[in-house]
């Protein structure tokens, strides 16, 4: 039973590492407030733009080839979503 709770534990503090990371908890101002409204949309279109450059450049097989087609757009769009968060 004990290690069912350090499972949960684990699981649980990985996700809410992971929501961190996303383009809309990123989004705050230089006093720690969350942005909002048009800050919050520039700041979160720049982090997409962002992470889709980096999507585009680690889009690679398990053999370390570059994707391409419909394989690197899929890729792509679930690796940006991740990064925004959505």
């Amino acid at each position: 039973m004990k290690m069912v709770f350090i499972a949960a534990a684990v699981v649980l503090s990985a996700a809410a590492a992971h929501a961190a990371d996303t383009c809309t908890a990123k989004a705050i101002d230089k006093n720690g407030k969350p942005l909002a409204g048009a800050a919050l949309t520039a700041s979160v279109n720049k982090c997409q733009k962002d992470a889709a450059a980096a999507c585009d450049l680690s889009a690679k097989d398990k053999n370390g080839k570059p994707l391409a087609g419909a394989a690197k757009t899929a890729y792509t769009k679930k690796c940006v979503s991740d990064a925004i968060g959505g």
